[in-house]
Formats: structure tokens, C-alpha cells, sequence
């Protein structure tokens, strides 16, 4: 695996990642960056877009066929927004990690990711 250099890259894009919907079992909500590349990721929220029932939602790191938990059954009211992740407490996703999210209770939950693609 080569990292990039994040000190003296080639380029930084600014991304947004989109997720409606999240399921009742692990799915990515964030794909791997790829070779050569690393993401910087700046902010996770998810937002509870039923109007009739809470969520909880759950969002891992998965790596080398394990999940690492950034957030577990984090609850998310009625028609609101639970601020996952924010700029202060940014990270780094590595080439073969990926970003999961998972759901539970009536509520319907949709997660956005803000981050940079960092390429040499």
C-alpha cells in the first residue's frame, strides 16, 4: 500500500458523499480511496428525515474485514440532524478503507460526508 504524501500532494478536491435511505445492516456510504490516493474527512452528519419515528445510526471504519465504530446507535430525533464528525475532529481514510452506516428504529436516516480526495 502507498500512501500519498499529504505534506506536498498533487492535488486536493473538495467531495461530498451522499446516502439516503440507510439500511437496517452495515452498507458503504463511502468507498475506498483508491491506490496512491487518502481521503481527509472533514464532517459526518446524519439526518433523521422521518416525520413518524427516532433512529439510531451506527457508522464504522471497515478495515482488513473489520468494522471499528466511530459512532454506535448514536439516537437521531424526529426530523433532525446528529453531527457525526466535524472538521476539528477530522481523519484520514486510508486506500482500502471504506466508510459504513447502519440504521435502526423507524426512523429514515440519511448520511453526508464531507472530505477531500488527496492524490500524489
Amino acid at each position: 500500500m502507498t500512501e500519498p504524501n499529504i505534506r506536498n500532494p498533487a492535488s486536493i478536491i473538495g467531495k461530498l458523499s451522499t446516502t439516503t435511505n440507510v439500511g437496517t445492516s452495515l452498507g458503504q456510504v463511502l468507498a475506498a480511496p483508491g491506490t496512491n490516493n487518502v481521503y481527509k474527512v472533514n464532517s459526518i452528519f446524519a439526518a433523521n428525515t422521518s416525520a413518524t419515528g427516532s433512529a439510531k445510526v451506527s457508522i464504522t471504519v471497515y478495515r482488513n474485514s473489520t468494522d471499528y465504530y466511530l459512532a454506535k446507535e448514536i439516537v437521531v430525533p424526529i426530523e433532525a440532524t446528529q453531527i457525526i464528525s466535524t472538521k476539528e475532529t477530522y481523519f484520514y481514510l486510508q486506500e482500502n478503507d471504506v466508510l459504513r452506516a447502519q440504521k435502526s428504529g423507524a426512523g429514515t436516516i440519511d448520511v453526508i460526508i464531507s472530505y477531500e480526495l488527496i492524490t500524489n
